[in-house]
């Protein structure tokens, strides 16, 4: 094989002395992204379920490697970039490491992704998601696809997750934030069940209401003041109140 041809097979080639990579020229294919990378996560579980975040090697997906990130959970529905290739930097326009992943969305779609990404952890599964970003001043419109993979942690519980954000079109001026459209989640074993997303009610939960049989009413609310005497009219509960005057110290007159 010619030097020429081994380059281009290696994605480089030689042109009038200089080395152009066809990486940098190739357009932006999500679908093709999302199927090596899920390919890729499939090669490294080697008969286990869920592979462990020590098993993920950069050079296995260098092609998707700048739209690439590994995710940590840190808190039920919530994730922090631990790496993030150069594609989500674009898109942000800043270093994104350590951020929240839910920055690349609206407020308005946080909620749901929240869910979703719960849904990884906890089934554990995988999830897909179509996402969309609207023409603004400088910002042209934007379509994404988002693909999350969970994984295991050195301890061996799934708080760890392997994922790609691919968007199409032009940035534009950064930071660009993206509704979320649909989603779909799927078993990391073919033919399993799945786990509907839902909104978790950590720290959110109301108190439960009593409960009153049909025709009955229900039981009165605890009284803060149980215990104490009370009056049912003004008079009567004036009439409850006592000053009580504090002792003099002994040795002392009162003036």
């Amino acid at each position: 094989m010619s030097d020429r041809e081994d380059d281009v097979g290696q994605g480089v080639l030689r042109d009038m002395g200089r080395i152009v990579r066809l990486q940098d020229y190739e357009p932006c294919r999500p679908d093709r992204v999302l199927r090596e990378l899920r390919e890729y996560w499939d090669g490294i579980r080697n008969g286990r379920a869920i592979p462990a975040r020590t098993d993920v090697d950069p050079r296995g997906i260098a092609r998707a490697l700048d739209y690439a990130f590994i995710l940590e959970r840190i808190a039920p529905g919530a994730g922090r970039l631990r790496l993030a290739g150069r594609h989500l930097i674009d898109l942000m326009g800043m270093e994104v490491r350590g951020m929240p992943v839910c920055a690349f969305l609206n407020t308005s779609s946080r909620g749901r992704f929240s869910d979703v990404l719960e849904s990884v952890f906890k089934a554990p599964q995988i999830a897909r998601l179509s996402l969309a970003a609207k023409a603004q001043y400088a910002r042209p419109d934007l379509t994404g696809q988002m693909l999350l993979l969970p994984l295991r942690s050195d301890l061996g519980d799934v708080t760890r997750a392997l994922g790609c954000l691919v968007a199409e079109g032009d940035p534009g001026v950064a930071p660009r934030r993206f509704d979320l459209v649909s989603d779909e989640v799927m078993p990391i074993i073919e033919g399993g069940t799945t786990l509907a997303p839902s909104p978790s009610t950590i720290g959110f939960a109301e108190g439960q209401a009593g409960f009153a049989p049909r025709g009955r009413p229900a039981p009165a609310p605890a009284d803060p003041a149980r215990g104490f005497p009370q009056g049912d009219t003004p008079q009567e509960r004036r009439a409850l109140f006592r000053v009580i005057q504090p002792t003099p110290p002994e040795g002392s007159t009162r003036d």
